[in-house]
């Protein structure tokens, strides 16, 4: 399955950080993040909830870029 979702981020470089901990995320087969269009794409791993793993993508993103944000 694959969800677009709008994100707020300041910097590219914090767009980069925002999608290698996205990818490092339980139940995330791959995630893109644009910084020009302001999304998030994440295809999920076979049987993954995105309404159990998009928390702690937002978790993990909030680890490496406090001041970004996911609109789930």
């Amino acid at each position: 399955m694959k969800k677009t979702y709008k994100i707020e981020v300041d910097c590219a470089n914090c767009a980069n950080k925002m999608e290698a901990a996205a990818n490092k995320t339980d139940g995330v087969k791959e995630a893109t993040v644009n910084y020009m269009t302001l999304k998030m794409k994440v295809e999920f791993e076979e049987g993954a909830d995105p309404k159990e793993v998009m928390p702690q993508v937002l978790a993990n993103c909030k680890k490496v870029e406090d001041e970004c944000e996911i609109f789930i």
